[in-house]
């Protein structure tokens, strides 16, 4: 609990800082000379980025489409994410972003300051790479450089040139913080206080989350996953949930009334908590296992289970892509919520906008064990299978009674097979990021989730992709034609690179 509330005074200082910088901007510019600007230093652009990285990334794995696809959460108003029928979706904000992280490059290699280049080459391949998750070939070489190189209509690049090209920065990054001798601000570094280490960790292990993710297509995925988990002392990753990427929620930044959008009454229909429930698929999964996470997860139905229509239980989830989807099993009382004490608040130090987690690491290296032959010192695939279901019980505050129970429970034991590894995943990756989508891609439906789609949606598989924004068609048509006389046809079920 320390370490989030250290996390959360740092975050709020450093704000405070940009905020004061901010508000005596318009005093000072009186006696500015406009011939000669001030420079923005390369630190403050760093926050910034920490931070629209981290709330945005969350924001998506829980209101928007990787949340449905990933099947955690059910729309139970405008439920047309739901439903599967995309139609071309926006990729600016993903892409203002790494105009900031543009600057912070630009900025810190201008200072001469390689740690924070190193760091601005993290945030490239976190967001260009979830951006070629999102689509598949995408502009990279020829992006953000409209105001340097005037370059407005930028090409494309396919996702077999841009993976490769980020998992070498990520490894760059590694190599650049090894060696320097300069610190990184803490107060600034509102997601490692200036700890270099973690920042390694995490350049690490996000290198083994992209390698994993092209495996099947990428040529030396496995070799380049065996040079990380057998040199530790070079290449280190998480070791526990104190390594995590993750920012709480400050009382500065916050999704509109808290992190899974609160606010209004409870009451409210069309309050966005209400909106969202639980997938019937997660609810299910967690029930027929007996999971001690349920109850800190998820709220029991308010009604007497007696009364409802299909589902007695008292923890109750809804299926996608049904007529009516608010009056499922008896309505609103025989559905429940996301557990009301921790996550309908604007603060809760259990909730925090995260990139990844060390239980997503035990997996990541667990399945490259199990089903690529990457050995880990002093580990195996089973011991790494139950430390990613440990570490997500104790992200949880789940006791180590519940925990040692849960692990003799027939279908929790061990079994070798990536069916059973994949689905403790993907629950250890609840609403943490659009992880569970793109596992479901990858591993072609290991967990049946397209068995379940419901009658009214608009095609009966999980979309494989979003199709490029309309504004690619109007204003960029001839580099967008180009790209999909290569990539394929421009719609959600097209396979991209490292799926094929």
């Amino acid at each position: 609990m320390q370490r989030i509330y250290k996390k959360a005074n740092l975050l709020t200082t450093a704000l405070a800082l940009l905020l004061f910088t901010g508000c005596t901007k318009d005093f000072e510019s009186i006696s500015e000379n406009p011939n000669n600007p001030v420079v923005t230093e390369a630190v403050y652009f760093m926050t910034k980025e920490i931070v629209s990285t981290c709330y945005d990334y969350q924001s998506d794995a829980y209101m928007d489409k990787p949340a449905s696809a990933g099947r955690y959460i059910t729309m139970v108003r405008n439920e047309g994410n739901d439903n599967f029928g995309w139609t071309a979706a926006s990729w600016d904000g993903h892409y203002l972003r790494l105009t900031t992280n543009k600057s912070l490059h630009d900025q810190a290699a201008l200072e001469q300051k390689e740690q924070y280049v190193a760091i601005s080459k993290i945030f490239y391949a976190f967001n260009f790479s979830y951006i070629s998750d999102l689509y598949g070939d995408i502009p990279y070489t020829d992006a953000l450089h409209s105001k340097d190189l005037k370059i407005t209509l930028p090409k494309y690049d396919q996702q077999q040139d841009v993976y490769p090209s980020l998992i070498k920065l990520l490894k760059e990054a590694n190599d650049s913080l090894a060696t320097t001798t300069k610190s990184i601000d803490k107060a600034a570094d509102v997601l490692y206080a200036g700890d270099i280490l973690k920042w390694r960790k995490f350049a690490n292990s996000l290198r083994l989350r992209l390698l994993l993710r092209c495996s099947k297509t990428y040529a030396s995925a496995v070799a380049e996953m065996q040079e990380i988990a057998g040199d530790p002392s070079k290449y280190p990753v998480f070791t526990s949930n104190s390594d995590n990427a993750e920012l709480p929620y400050t009382t500065i930044y916050k999704w509109p009334g808290g992190p899974t959008g609160g606010g209004g009454a409870l009451t409210d229909p069309f309050a966005e908590f209400i909106k969202r429930k639980p997938s019937k698929e997660i609810v299910d999964f967690m029930t027929e296992r007996s999971d001690p996470r349920m109850p800190v997860l998820l709220s029991k139905v308010t009604g007497d289970p007696a009364d409802a229509t299909v589902d007695h239980n008292d923890y109750v989830g809804v299926p996608n892509s049904i007529s009516l989807p608010y009056a499922y099993n008896g309505g609103d009382e025989h559905i429940s919520t996301l557990n009301l004490d921790i996550f309908y608040q604007d603060q809760n130090p259990l909730v925090n906008a995260s990139l990844m987690t060390y239980s997503e690491v035990c997996f990541i290296l667990a399945e490259a064990a199990q089903q690529k032959g990457v050995t880990v010192s002093g580990k195996t695939a089973e011991s790494l299978y139950y430390e990613g279901i440990k570490a997500n019980m104790d992200y949880w505050h789940v006791s180590a009674d519940a925990q040692t129970a849960y692990k003799s429970v027939p279908t929790v034991v061990y079994d070798g097979t990536l069916k059973q590894l994949i689905g403790q995943k993907w629950l250890a990756l609840f609403i943490k990021g659009a992880e569970g989508w793109f596992d479901y891609r990858r591993t072609n439906d290991i967990l049946g989730f397209d068995q379940k789609i419901g009658p009214v949606a608009a095609q009966h598989t999980i979309p494989k992709r979003y199709i490029y924004p309309d504004g690619e068609r109007n204003l960029n048509r001839a580099e967008y034609d180009k790209a999909i006389a290569i990539f394929g046809e421009d719609t959600r079920n097209t396979l991209m690179w490292y799926l094929k």
